[in-house]
């Protein structure tokens, strides 16, 4: 025969399993709406020297940290990319007018500042250079970056535009830590100057008897200043990055905005499913 307690057991254990469910959804809720990492003091390139440590020494640990919802930093971006790499590289996928309307950038300023002379604001933005022209003398045609963000990462970008340094061997005359024998050349080098990478050498595999010879790269070296400081072009660079994550979704900051109404409907939704569960079971148990 069940007891009082017993016909109560059934009852603590829906509230106790729907306490962890809506405690779960509000810790969502918070994940949803948390921005991206924040950064250390002595993280960003040009805080380096003054944290101690050798310029460039730890890239693989940069970070781009970037915020599509930072309208005039993406605003930023895209005058650098209609300035540095829409000669090269086209965004298949966003058109200018497109562009224009997000980042809220007045037609006439669009026409004026931003268009290519000939282009209308209804196309796509692509580059005008042949394709059969650039494989000859890149020899490969520079990719689209319209995904690049979302393929590559973030993080990956940042790191590519911030490695370069200048290696005579190869035929643009510069190479690249973060993808090496890049075919593209440093056309960024006169805003971060020029710089040389730095090698040491190393022995692998001397404990086992197989020892090999081998280089690392160690820190760069600054061989001649640039336009803009350490600090600036550092800024410059996430501005980019910035624009191209945009560009590779448009819509992620309505999306994620659009998310946080999502999941806090979802927790309404199920406090009054619980609440009809608990109505209809009342009488069983």
């Amino acid at each position: 025969m069940r007891t009082d307690a017993d016909r109560g057991r059934p009852a603590r254990s829906v509230r106790s399993r729907s306490g962890r469910v809506l405690l779960a959804g509000w810790l969502l809720a918070a994940v949803a709406v948390v921005p991206g990492g924040v950064w250390a003091a002595d993280e960003a390139p040009g805080n380096e020297e003054a944290a101690g440590k050798k310029p460039g020494a730890d890239w693989q640990s940069w970070h781009a940290n970037n915020d599509v919802a930072d309208m005039a930093s993406v605003q930023r971006g895209a005058r650098n990319f209609t300035s540095y790499c829409v000669g090269c590289h086209s965004l298949k996928y966003e058109r200018w007018s497109r562009l224009g309307t997000d980042l809220a950038i007045p037609v006439n300023l669009l026409q004026q500042e931003l268009l290519p002379p000939g282009d209308k604001a209804t196309e796509y933005i692509l580059t005008s250079m042949p394709a059969a022209d650039a494989a000859l003398w890149f020899g490969k045609t520079p990719p689209d970056l319209s995904l690049m963000a979302r393929a590559r990462g973030r993080d990956y970008l940042y790191q590519f535009l911030e490695t370069f340094y200048v290696d005579p061997t190869r035929q643009t005359g510069a190479n690249n830590l973060r993808l090496p024998t890049a075919a593209m050349p440093d056309v960024l080098s006169e805003l971060a100057g020029l710089k040389r990478a730095v090698f040491r050498n190393v022995t692998a595999g001397a404990a086992v008897g197989q020892a090999a010879e081998g280089q690392v790269f160690d820190h760069f070296e600054q061989l001649a200043p640039g336009r803009l400081t350490a600090a600036e072009f550092d800024g410059f660079v996430r501005d980019t990055v910035n624009f191209l994550d945009y560009v590779s979704e448009p819509t992620q900051t309505a999306r994620r905005a659009l998310g946080v109404w999502v999941v806090l409907f979802l927790l309404v939704f199920t406090w009054l499913a619980w609440l009809v569960k608990r109505e209809y079971w009342k009488d069983v148990h």
